[in-house]
């Protein structure tokens, strides 16, 4: 796997600096070519695609899926609507911490910042903590960040160790998410990444069906037929047609011939099949 390039150059994240996005985005492009990646901050993840588009980003990571809250839905169509192909992917495990400015303890923080969804992982443990008052942000990192920034006395944010370190925040309690075994995955978007064949070995696709009985079960069928493992399977609804669905699918396999023969196989049973990226799988 080569880039057509030297260097990962500047990556649009979804968030701000310290966020998890980034995190992912470094672990991903440190592991590729020994480099990190100069962070382009984007508000929304459609933001990714209008840098991309207007060449302030050569390449983008979103977030798709969650181990606890699921798939990010309005991302599948993201990748359906924009011609940019998936071109790797990153488990991140997601470890919420409690910070504020330092020389204080949890009795001083009246008042804690951060993500609904960090609020929502982390809920339990401020039970204990009742004269904490959780209140919602737009992105964990910025909350460790106007933290920082505006020297807020007994205000704390939840966001990632690596936020804590960049914005000069002490740590007063790590990993205080519900559930451990918390991982996102995240897609890499970078069409100046080429692939050789014999290292891919995952697809994730998008195709709609003929609106008949049995039509799904025909295409599963012959995709374990060719020894296809499909790790996951998404429907959402096509706008103006009622009842009728786009499936987006990612699927694994140890050869890419078999491969290849199954999509011959299955795609004239399928209707606008889109391939979303060819890619080698996270560990």
């Amino acid at each position: 796997m080569n880039l057509t390039e030297n260097n990962p150059k500047r990556v649009a994240i979804q968030g701000y600096s310290g966020c998890f996005h980034e995190e992912a985005a470094r672990i991903f492009y440190t592991a590729f070519d020994g480099s990190a990646p100069d962070i382009v901050e984007c508000a929304t993840f459609d933001g990714l695609y209008k840098a991309l588009d207007t060449g302030k980003a050569d390449a983008a990571i979103m977030a798709i899926e969650n181990t606890v809250s699921g798939g990010l839905l309005p991302n599948f169509e993201l990748l359906r609507k924009y011609n940019v192909k998936i071109k790797g992917e990153v488990f991140l495990r997601i470890q919420q911490n409690l910070m504020a400015l330092p020389g204080q303890k949890i009795e001083d923080i009246k008042e804690v910042r951060t993500h609904y969804m960090a609020i929502n992982q982390t809920r339990p443990f401020f039970q204990s903590y009742p004269h904490i008052r959780l209140v919602e942000s737009e992105d964990t990192a910025k909350s460790a960040a106007d933290v920082a920034s505006q020297k807020l006395m007994g205000v704390g944010a939840v966001a990632s160790l690596f936020a804590a370190k960049l914005y000069g925040l002490e740590v007063l309690q790590e990993s205080i998410e519900t559930y451990k075994q918390n991982f996102t995955r995240f897609l890499i978007l970078d069409d100046r990444i080429v692939i050789p064949k014999e290292k891919v070995n995952k697809v994730s696709l998008c195709f709609t069906l003929p609106h008949k009985a049995g039509s799904l079960a025909q295409i599963l069928t012959i995709l374990s037929f060719y020894d296809m493992n499909l790790t996951r399977i998404q429907s959402l609804p096509i706008p103006g047609k009622s009842w009728q669905y786009f499936f987006y699918a990612d699927i694994k396999f140890d050869s890419y011939l078999r491969y290849s023969q199954a999509i011959s196989a299955v795609r004239p049973l399928m209707e606008d099949l889109n391939i979303l990226g060819e890619y080698e799988a996270a560990l």
